[in-house]
């Protein structure tokens, strides 16, 4: 399972996210506090308070290359990052 924190910054980073889901054969999902949703669902993905940043779930086994295809995605927290 693949775990991580992400953040959209445009319509289209949610388009290409989903299309992205779209072409994995295991279940990609998103949640934000007590909701979970399909990523895979453009539409559920815009249900979602995209000004903060979401959980990304994919149930496969450690996919390197799944992280590397989203790494544009993956939320990076600035205050902590300027802390170490």
């Amino acid at each position: 399972m693949v775990e991580e924190k992400i953040m959209f910054t445009s319509i289209d980073d949610v388009k290409s996210f989903a299309a992205l889901a779209n072409t994995k054969n295991y279940d990609v999902d998103i949640t934000s506090g007590k909701y979970l949703i399909n990523a895979k669902s453009i539409m559920g993905i815009f249900s979602l308070d995209l000004t903060k940043p979401l959980t990304l779930v994919a149930y496969c086994d450690d996919d390197k290359a799944f992280l590397k295809e989203i790494e544009s995605y993956i939320y990076v927290d600035e205050t902590s990052a300027n802390e170490e």
